[in-house]
């Protein structure tokens, strides 16, 4: 890949960077660290200190689990992560969670989308197994068209194969 390539790519993924929701991940009143529930609607989701919170659920318990190389098996080091998620959702039944499965930027586009919904679905057939009930649960695979960090090293792409957890109150707990 030459160096023109290489900085168009790099431009093209700050663009879809500055396009992300902000409050996704806690940084304003309505995110999971925030005072307001969804929508505004004044619910307090608490922080990191309050176990009945996504910032806790995310922060303590973990919300990413990784995988090797071109794989969608569960290490064990995931499974006991999310037999910790598992828990923490079967005792909050009024949140759910979607479950992004990404990719390295390694591979194809398609192959890296289609990996990357293996992940979701791993993580979510073993939450499923430990109670969390099926219908709390949604998949997406963004393969590698968000990754945490551009690299090219080996240690950086291990960063980018993982699952992650994203907690929200549902419609019906609000």
């Amino acid at each position: 890949m030459n160096f023109a390539t290489k900085a168009a790519l790099a431009v093209a993924i700050l663009g879809l960077a500055a396009c992300s929701n902000p409050d996704k991940y806690g940084s304003g009143a309505t995110g999971p660290g925030g005072t307001l529930g969804p929508g505004g609607a004044g619910i307090n989701q608490g922080g990191i200190n309050d176990p009945n919170s996504p910032a806790y659920f995310s922060q303590t318990i973990g919300d990413m689990v990784h995988f090797s190389v071109d794989q969608s098996t569960l290490s064990d080091t995931a499974r006991g992560i999310l037999t910790q998620q598992a828990s923490w959702l079967v005792s909050h039944p009024t949140y759910t969670a979607i479950i992004e499965g990404h990719a390295d930027e390694q591979g194809t586009r398609d192959y890296n989308l289609a990996l990357g919904a293996r992940r979701a679905n791993a993580a979510q057939e073993f939450l499923i197994s430990q109670g969390v009930a099926g219908n709390r649960l949604r998949t997406v695979s963004y393969g590698k068209e968000r990754p945490l960090a551009i690299c090219s090293t080996e240690e950086c792409y291990a960063k980018n194969r993982r699952a992650v957890t994203v907690i929200s109150q549902s419609a019906a707990g609000s």
